[in-house]
């Protein structure tokens, strides 16, 4: 099988964490997200890693720039080289889509598709809601939703320009909802040359 670069996003509780085990599952990109990256690299002490803990302690968000460095080291890596990757809360900023492409340009790696899986805000705040999480109020989740809304707009519109966006319905079972998103990886895989 081909490898495939695919980044995928999706509102909390849109069924996206499930959607990537899935698709790592039948199309073979290693699933990477931004906290598995973090932890991992500041576990292997790398140079981002290191600056990424350093920042972390001290409370801070971490920088494009830091969690860039941290994407290239990771996308550097054997296993992605040979199968692909499948990017899972990065990037969240202009900046870091940006230097994703760089990295990725670098690397000689295309970005085949972006993914965003569509759940209305009624509908993953209800789902949210029923989870029963100690963190999972109203208010809260709309904050998150809200955060969300402001900081991938931008990107839709920045990936839509590079002709990769596609936008997949979200709703319904799981099985319909990975039949969905199979036919566009599909798609996608065959016309790669």
């Amino acid at each position: 099988m081909k490898p495939i670069n695919v980044i995928i996003f999706g509102r909390q509780g849109s069924g996206k964490g499930t959607q990537s085990l899935l698709i790592t599952k039948e199309f073979g990109p290693v699933h990477i997200s931004t906290g598995d990256m973090l932890r991992a690299a500041v576990e292997k002490g790398t140079e981002f890693g290191l600056q990424a803990k350093a920042i972390m302690d001290r409370g801070e968000l971490v920088s494009d720039e830091v969690i860039s460095g941290i994407v290239a080291e990771r996308l550097s890596q054997s296993d992605v080289i040979q199968n692909g990757c499948l990017l899972d809360g990065v990037p969240r900023t202009l900046g870091q889509a940006e230097s994703i492409m760089k990295v990725l340009e670098k690397l000689d790696f295309s970005l085949d598709l972006v993914l965003n899986l569509e759940v209305p805000i009624d509908e993953v705040t209800s789902r949210m809601l029923s989870r029963g999480r100690a963190d999972d109020t109203e208010e809260a989740i709309a904050r998150r939703l809200g955060l969300y809304e402001q900081e991938t707009a931008p990107l839709f519109e920045f990936f839509s320009e590079k002709g990769v966006f596609e936008v997949v319905d979200g709703l319904g079972s799981e099985t319909e909802v990975f039949d969905r998103l199979s036919a566009v990886i599909t798609r996608v895989l065959s016309d790669k040359k």
